[in-house]
């Protein structure tokens, strides 16, 4: 905490609450505005929130070194020449020796974390590399991707407004962890931009220049700083555009006809789609992914990691594609049922516990109570959709973190997912339930 914190951060919020105002007055659909203001400074609350705890708890951590080792150092850059600032902002790492001054005192350089700090480093040019203030900047950019998700499916399912703005902009994990200066943010706004880019331009079929330029852009971040989350968002991705095609359009019986052809041809435009974007970086290549699996864990569960939280063990990785396949089960029910209350070592994991331990019930209870018509259900297509991805995203974190509290992190993106599937879910299954009432 700075002098300039308590200087420049209420100056910002008195003119995002000014700009917030008069977004709120324009929009004209009442259940969206009812939202607006509660869900943009909820993010940003949870921003701020973060930096206290990194500060006063962690004592450092990610959010912090990303300003004080990073962004701070490329705006002392533009103070003494506006030259070098812009060079290490915009250019290529290594490639201009007379930044090599400043360079020097940033660990993230030559890492991909480096993206963050640049990110960070623009949002400092307007607020004199106040921590707090460009914090405030990231929540905007995170509120910015939640919404656009959520106005995706609040336009499919209007009745569903409450539960869908529960499941997508109030998860207090969520909040928390995807709002401050850290990659998680950032990866998770890009895939909510993602997920509405889609739908506008290949489900609903309007090709505007800002849908694909969109579309485009948002892939490009996950990709550059996280892409291990593209991978699992492009086989569901895959599965929802050619589900709403296939089952939105011809017969009853063209239908049935063809369902069987979808997942076969699916899967294989997704192996396809994750080879080539894979091509970008050898860790994430199909012959490499399993051994980074286990690399990733390890390092985190007794290295890296191992004063994040407590650690968890779901078997051996020996960097085959067998032993994490074997362990995909334990992985999808560490991810989204797990910390269980006998395994909190601290508040943070207490409310992760409470998340899952509630995913966990309404689970059991969907499928306890619908049986029957529980797998029926599965074949909606933003069912599907969301399903596929939380599910493959569950495997993809669970079997390679192998701890609770950097897990507790790194999940986030599939929560949103997971939770809005069970909404759509609920109110399928309600659905079918009194469509047999009335038939009988």
């Amino acid at each position: 905490m700075e002098l300039r914190d308590i200087v420049v951060t209420p100056l910002l919020l008195i003119i995002v609450f000014l700009v917030s105002v008069h977004i709120r007055s324009r929009i004209e659909d009442p259940i969206l505005r009812k939202y607006f203001m509660p869900a943009l400074w909820l993010k940003i609350c949870g921003a701020l929130a973060l930096g206290f705890i990194y500060q006063f708890y962690y004592n450092g951590g990610d959010t912090y070194n990303y300003h004080t080792y990073g962004s701070r150092i490329i705006w002392e850059a533009f103070i003494t020449d506006f030259s070098i600032g812009m060079k290490l902002l915009l250019g290529k790492p290594g490639a201009y020796p007379e930044v090599y001054s400043f360079a020097q005192h940033i660990p993230f350089y030559f890492d991909k974390s480096f993206f963050i700090v640049r990110i960070a480093g623009f949002f400092d040019l307007f607020t004199f590399s106040t921590y707090s203030a460009t914090a405030v900047f990231f929540a905007l950019f995170g509120f910015a991707g939640a919404w656009a998700f959520f106005v995706t499916f609040y336009r499919q399912f209007p009745h569903l407004h409450k539960w869908i703005a529960i499941s997508i902009l109030f998860i207090p994990s969520v909040v928390f962890w995807g709002s401050g200066i850290l990659k998680d943010t950032i990866t998770l706004s890009a895939l909510g931009l993602l997920t509405f880019a889609i739908h506008q331009v290949l489900i609903e079929k309007r090709f505007t220049f800002f849908g694909l330029v969109l579309l485009l852009l948002s892939a490009w971040i996950i990709i550059k700083v996280k892409m291990y989350i593209i991978l699992c968002f492009l086989p569901a991705a895959f599965f929802w555009v050619y589900a709403k095609q296939l089952f939105s359009t011809g017969s009853f019986i063209t239908r049935v006809l063809l369902a069987p052809l979808l997942i076969p041809f699916v899967l294989v435009g997704a192996y396809f789609g994750i080879a080539k974007i894979s091509e970008a970086d050898d860790k994430y290549s199909l012959n490499a992914i399993a051994k980074t699996a286990k690399i990733t864990a390890y390092d985190i569960r007794y290295y890296t990691g191992k004063d994040a939280g407590s650690g968890y063990s779901l078997g051996e990785l020996d960097g085959s594609m067998s032993s994490m396949l074997k362990l995909a089960p334990a992985a999808v029910n560490v991810s989204l049922f797990r910390p269980y209350f006998w395994e909190v070592r601290n508040p943070l994991m207490l409310l992760s516990a409470i998340e899952s331990l509630i995913f966990l019930l309404v689970t059991i209870f969907l499928l306890v109570k619908y049986t029957r018509a529980f797998f029926k259900a599965l074949t909606d297509p933003n069912i599907l959709f969301c399903l596929v991805f939380s599910l493959v995203f569950a495997f993809g974190v669970g079997v390679s973190t192998y701890n609770f509290g950097t897990l507790a992190r790194y999940k986030i993106p599939l929560l949103p997912y997971y939770a809005l599937a069970l909404v759509l879910l609920t109110d399928k299954l309600r659905n079918t339930e009194e469509q047999s009432v009335e038939e009988t």
